[in-house]
């Protein structure tokens, strides 16, 4: 910007475009180039001289844009069907580059259109991303910011725990609050998530929770029992982020910062007394996020996953999952065993007598198990 205000000072003081090339140290064709955009203008060098440098930089570097093909701007139209086609499993850049030139015969050429969409994509998104196939993976994890609810015959606060889940391709989101981060809790918040989206991924990715992964490693980590057996139910599999992979968590941690503005900042204006009174209000905000329109796109969250993910995903299963907890005892000589809980006894064949055994049981069923073979099933007496 200061070259240019020294031209056009050269100039007012009637130097010669020779004299200002070789002052300036710039070429003649510049040297005219300035002055006619100059001229052009209707402004005095005083008037311009008075401009800020991003005024000047307005007023001079515009001039310089062109505007963009009717090609191009074909194109532009197409990216953002382009970019929710490309969720779907199969399909290529090269495929929906083929049916774009069956529309428009006379456009961009594949590597052009790769560039186009590319730098588009960087201006919609401008972070590193991954590319989510439609059905492929669940991003969950816990807000590290609690809400609170207020028992109203004491007006003790008590902080609650807020789950959130994404899936990858639509960006459709699942938003509950739950008393604590225990197993169980994780459990049932994550198939609450499943059965919102009426269907179950491939994948379900875990930010490293404890109650999800036992022991974290970035290539084999150990998930926790009970999780893995939730995920065997639910026919998917689980697939914990890397302790040291920003990427494999961008989204849902990206998800959590949205949910701060758009369901916790319209909260705050509110006191709830009980958990379900905290999800209502919860609820009807998260309908309103998945319900708003992408920036820089033309649907929703909602709209593109009924159209692109809804059918990728896999079928809920007819029954829920039973939490189910675990415990050992000894056979005793009567061939009975004691589930500490309940305090009642329950049978076993007699040859396992003396024998340590496995006690998995729900609020429902007690199933007994020797060197991995199921032994017995019972039918709890008191149920929980």
């Amino acid at each position: 910007m200061n070259k240019i205000r020294q031209i056009l000072r050269l100039h007012d003081h009637g130097r010669s475009k020779q004299a200002i090339a070789i002052q300036a140290d710039v070429s003649r064709n510049t040297i005219k180039k300035y002055i006619k955009f100059f001229q052009l203008s209707g402004f005095t060098f005083e008037e311009v001289n008075s401009l800020g440098d991003k005024e000047l930089e307005d007023l001079f570097g515009k001039s310089n844009e062109r505007k963009p093909d009717s090609r191009l701007q074909a194109l532009q139209r197409c990216l953002p069907h382009i970019d929710k086609e490309l969720k779907r499993p199969g399909v290529t850049r090269k495929l929906l580059w083929e049916a774009y030139m069956k529309e428009f015969p006379e456009g961009l050429q594949y590597t052009q259109f790769c560039f186009y969409y590319n730098q588009w994509k960087a201006i919609v998104n401008p972070v590193m991303h991954l590319d989510h196939k439609a059905g492929d993976k669940v991003y969950i994890d816990f807000a590290g910011k609690k809400l609170q609810i207020i028992d109203p015959s004491s007006g003790e606060i008590q902080d609650v725990e807020v789950f959130v889940a994404i899936l990858g391709a639509s960006q459709l989101t699942y938003v509950e609050a739950v008393l604590d981060q225990s197993k169980e809790s994780l459990i049932c918040v994550c198939e609450n998530a499943l059965h919102y989206f009426g269907g179950v991924p491939s994948a379900i990715v875990p930010e490293n929770l404890k109650a999800a992964v036992t022991r974290s490693n970035r290539h084999e980590p150990t998930l926790n029992e009970t999780f893995s057996d939730f995920a065997d139910h639910y026919q998917t599999s689980v697939l914990p982020a890397r302790a040291n992979g920003p990427r494999d968590k961008a989204l849902v941690e990206g998800a959590v910062k949205i949910v701060y503005n758009r369901i916790y900042a319209p909260l705050r204006k509110n006191t709830y007394h009980t958990l379900q009174e905290l999800n209502t209000a919860i609820r009807y905000q998260l309908e309103l996020h998945n319900n708003c329109q992408l920036k820089g796109r033309s649907y929703s969250r909602r709209s593109q996953f009924e159209e692109v993910e809804r059918h990728s995903l896999g079928g809920l299963p007819i029954s829920r999952y039973e939490f189910k907890k675990l415990h050992y005892a000894t056979v005793a000589k009567t061939g009975h065993i004691c589930l500490g809980e309940d305090r009642h006894y329950y049978s076993v064949p007699y040859r396992f007598i003396g024998k340590k055994v496995k006690m998995l049981y729900s609020r429902t069923r007690l199933e007994v198990f020797y060197h991995y073979e199921r032994i017995a099933i019972n039918i709890l007496l008191i149920i929980r």
